[in-house]
C-alpha cells in the first residue's frame, strides 16, 4: 500500500512533540477555528459557523478532559474552559462575533501564557 509521504511526515513530527508543544498546537488551532467562525458569521455561513464552533467546542473539551488535577491551577483552567463552552453556545445563539473577538482575546492570552512556560521550560 502506497503511504504518503507528508503523512508520515506530519504523524512523527507530532509523536516527537512535547506536551507544551502539543498544549501549544492546541491552541492554535483554537484560534484558527474561532476566527474562521468570526469569518462565518460575517459571511452569515451558518452551516459552516456551526463546523467550526463545533470543532473548536470539541478542543476545549480535549484541554478539560487532559487536566492534571496534581497542580493547583488545573482548577481555575476547568473553570475557564466551562467558560469558553458556555460561551461557545452563546455565539451559537446570538451569531454575534463580538462575543467570538471575547473569547479569541482570553484564549490568545492563555496560549501566550503557556507560550511563555514553554520558552522557560525549555531554557
Amino acid at each position: 500500500m502506497y503511504e504518503n509521504p507528508y503523512q508520515k511526515y506530519k504523524e512523527e513530527a507530532v509523536m516527537t512533540m512535547t506536551q507544551g508543544e502539543m498544549l501549544l498546537l492546541l491552541y492554535d488551532e483554537l484560534l484558527k477555528r474561532l476566527t474562521a467562525a468570526e469569518l462565518m458569521v460575517k459571511k452569515q455561513d451558518y452551516k459552516n459557523l456551526e463546523t467550526h464552533l463545533g470543532r473548536a467546542g470539541e478542543i476545549i473539551q480535549y484541554l478539560r478532559d487532559t487536566l492534571n488535577f496534581d497542580y493547583p491551577i488545573s482548577q481555575q483552567l476547568y473553570q475557564m474552559y466551562d467558560f469558553f463552552q458556555v460561551e461557545l453556545g452563546r455565539i451559537r445563539a446570538s451569531r454575534n462575533p463580538e462575543q467570538i473577538l471575547e473569547v479569541k482575546k482570553l484564549v490568545q492570552e492563555l496560549r501566550d501564557a503557556f507560550a511563555e512556560a514553554e520558552k522557560k521550560v525549555n531554557q
